[in-house]
């Protein structure tokens, strides 16, 4: 059975990634080109232990997708593959619970060593890229307090950072408004925020990676 998921939406890369870590994880890999065919394909295959996660694939924005990836699917570890080697994106992603953080220019022999760091329990970095010594304590703070949202809750925080009413975020979901309300009541408690717009600026200035991934 499958232990790991490539989700990226370059069919090359993907078979070039499946070839290199075929070996270490023993396992057949699968593949995912949208960030909805990832949260499908983990839905269905609970087994799944691995993501690697393009940060510029189709449906994912930014960190965001890490954040619901890691709230949706909290036993599951996550790796991000970028070509984006900005120190503060990577201290982000690491903050937000990312596993490891592979730069596609990393050589693919380099791939499996990762892997096997992970799987172990620990974090992998290309040694030198970046001190995480110097991570905002704010990013981390903030992290944190997502880490308390509920799966339910951090979509409603996405909606609203998105700009959707209360009644728009219940259609959304097949709620009703008064619920949404209440989960609105305690994402403002957890993040302590004063209102909505705060919450939902607070999030989106936290989790945009950048204007432009790559």
């Amino acid at each position: 059975m499958a232990r790991a998921i490539i989700a990226d939406d370059h069919p090359i890369f993907r078979a070039a990634i499946k070839q290199a870590l075929g070996e270490t994880l023993e396992s057949d890999v699968l593949e995912a080109s949208t960030f909805t065919q990832l949260e499908s394909q983990l839905k269905q295959n609970p087994q799944l232990e691995l993501v690697f996660l393009d940060l510029s694939m189709p449906g994912n924005e930014g960190l965001t997708s890490l954040t619901l990836l890691r709230s949706q699917f909290p036993d599951v570890l996550v790796v991000i593959v970028s070509a984006n080697e900005n120190a503060n994106i990577i201290r982000q992603a690491m903050a937000l619970g990312a596993s490891a953080y592979i730069p596609k220019s990393v050589p693919l022999p380099e791939w499996a060593a990762a892997v096997e760091t992970v799987l172990a329990g620990d974090n992998w970095l290309p040694e030198g890229l970046v001190d995480l010594t110097e991570t905002d304590q704010d990013v981390v703070n903030f992290a944190r307090s997502l880490e308390s949202l509920t799966p339910q809750q951090l979509k409603v925080l996405k909606a609203i950072a998105d700009g959707r009413l209360n009644k728009q975020i219940a259609f959304d979901l097949g709620v009703q408004e008064t619920t949404i309300k209440q989960h609105v009541s305690a994402i403002l408690r957890k993040l302590h925020c004063v209102n909505r717009t705060q919450a939902g600026i607070l999030f989106r200035q936290m989790l945009s990676a950048s204007d432009s991934l790559e």
